[in-house]
């Protein structure tokens, strides 16, 4: 039952996770919607604002230039007209005519050539009325507000529509607008880019749009975007909402993969720890004992935690053995070893990195596969790989193990055996494994106090590998005494904390520069911890 439960909630909240990567598109559409409305709703009241300044502004000519009582078409009711206009700023002319559309007069004293594009309109609250006309070499239409003297004559003023450039006051607009402006009763008076569309649609929801009116005066600017177009612009912005929502669903699914595995596994999971990048690469420097120059160092492992705990492989070591996640762990670090090397192993290409493997490994090629994927092509060269066996449990002498080892070999890496003499480390193998290094457990190197003049089992050892020629690395040295021992012996390659403990990258790439940037005089030994 408390399974069942378990699942149920994993499932909402999983569920759960993905719900802010698909209301993005949701809030961003509804803020594109309100934002992009308000943006054309501003404009086109602009434009509307505009009209009305023109036709007030014609009015106001016309009621002063009337006001004067001058007769029509004097002198001095021309000079009233032409003063009125100068101080105007849209009126571009004013026209005495009677109802049938005779000329008496006008400002410039010539003809005004124009042809209605509308019936007269009454403007509610004035008693002038408006109508539509075209003026020759003028594409915008003119309004013509007039007003009548009697049941014959009548005074009218013209001004533009838009008085100033129709493409400056749709400046604000986005690209592939439609404007238009129509009589109130529908009739099309101005069209700015392709209204096809929007006429056409089926939806409104796929067009931003907004309408106004010029006050008073029966005219409607409109204008219309498709959705799609504008929300091109705002690229930016939803990458952003979909980086945050892709954060807060990665951070609901890392809350239920907690959830799931506090319920039915382990609090810690050395799995993830690998997918993590948590088990890190460390690097103990390998000495030479007789000029003190680094010569390669071997890459260990350590789980450094979240929580910043680090944890030593023997925490976890075993556990990766018996699980079979050693394999990708070995391939996790190798991958990390040639990012943290490569400039290092290019500048010193007689470096030589360890890398330790396991039973595991030794039960099919993959691992040189692995090893020829990842070094084939990088400053790190296949020559300059030591691969140790490390038999906590043993590898026998099996056709998978020899097939692994000989294919290490023919990539021109080497082969070592660690911790000699321990555990199932049967010296036998020197031999029938092929072994090229031997690598002296700490426990022996112990067994060398500061009078000691033999250690048999230790002097035994070194006696067998060099018989069956083999280089000797001693672990786990510590004291001066025992240099001295090891390097009386022949032994001149060596590790342990009297040099330094196993390195982070940035470290051991500053201690490996400085031992080896020039020559140490023969006898001395650096120590770097």
């Amino acid at each position: 039952m408390q399974s069942r439960a378990s699942n149920i909630v994993a499932i909402i909240g999983v569920v759960l996770a993905f719900v802010p990567v698909v209301a993005v598109d949701l809030l961003l559409d509804s803020y594109v919607r309100q934002h992009e409305t308000a943006l054309m709703q501003h404009a086109v009241d602009n434009i509307g604002d505009r009209i009305e300044g023109s036709a007030n502004d014609a009015v106001t000519v016309l009621r002063q230039v009337l006001g004067s009582n001058t007769p029509l078409c004097t002198p001095g009711f021309v000079a009233n007209v032409r003063s009125a206009m100068q101080a105007s700023l849209d009126v571009r002319d004013v026209l005495v005519e009677n109802s049938s559309g005779v000329q008496y007069c006008d400002a410039f004293g010539g003809q005004v050539v124009y042809s209605p594009l509308s019936t007269s309109l009454s403007v509610p609250g004035h008693i002038e009325s408006a109508s539509l006309v075209k003026f020759d070499h003028v594409d915008m239409p003119m309004l013509k507000v007039t007003r009548s003297l009697g049941a014959e004559r009548q005074v009218s003023a013209f001004v533009p529509i838009l008085a100033s450039s129709f493409d400056n006051l749709l400046s604000s607009l986005a690209p592939a607008s439609m404007v238009r402006i129509s009589l109130t009763n529908g009739t099309p008076v101005a069209t700015l880019g392709d209204p096809t569309a929007y006429d056409a649609r089926k939806s409104d929801a796929d067009f931003v749009a907004a309408q106004s009116f010029a006050g008073e005066i029966p005219l409607r600017p409109e204008a219309a975007v498709p959705l799609e177009v504008v929300k091109a612009n705002y690229g930016g912005l939803r990458v952003g909402l979909m980086m945050l929502a892709c954060m807060l669903s990665a951070a609901v699914l890392v809350l239920v993969l907690q959830y799931v595995r506090r319920a039915n596994l382990p609090a810690f999971s050395l799995e993830q720890a690998i997918a993590h990048g948590e088990l890190k690469p460390y690097y103990q420097p390998v000495i030479d004992l007789v000029t003190g120059r680094l010569l390669g160092c071997e890459m260990l492992c350590r789980w450094e935690k979240k929580n910043g705990e680090i944890v030593p492989p023997g925490g976890f070591i075993d556990y990766a053995e018996q699980t079979g996640l050693a394999i990708p762990m070995t391939v996790s670090l190798m991958q990390q070893m040639r990012v943290d090397l490569s400039d290092l192993c290019r500048e010193m290409p007689d470096l030589k990195i360890s890398i330790n493997l396991f039973e595991g490994h030794f039960r099919d090629t993959s691992i040189v596969e692995d090893v020829q994927a990842i070094f084939a092509d990088s400053p790190v060269g296949l020559g300059q790989l030591v691969f140790e066996i490390t038999e906590r449990r043993e590898i026998g002498n099996s056709a998978h193990a020899h097939a692994v080892i000989d294919g290490l070999h023919r990539l021109g890496a080497r082969l070592a055996m660690d911790d000699a003499g321990t555990g199932h480390s049967n010296l036998a193998y020197l031999q029938t494994l092929g072994v090229d290094i031997v690598k002296i457990d700490r426990i022996f190197i112990d067994m060398i106090k500061p009078d000691s003049t033999q250690v048999p089992v230790l002097d035994g050892l070194i006696s067998v590998a060099r018989d069956l020629g083999k280089a000797v690395v001693a672990e786990g040295v510590e004291t001066e005494a025992q240099v001295r021992y090891l390097r009386a012996r022949g032994v001149h390659q060596a590790q342990g904390y009297l040099f330094a403990p196993a390195l982070k990258a940035r470290a051991f790439r500053e201690l490996a520069r400085a031992l080896n940037k020039q020559p140490v005089a023969p006898g001395a030994v650096r120590s770097a911890a």
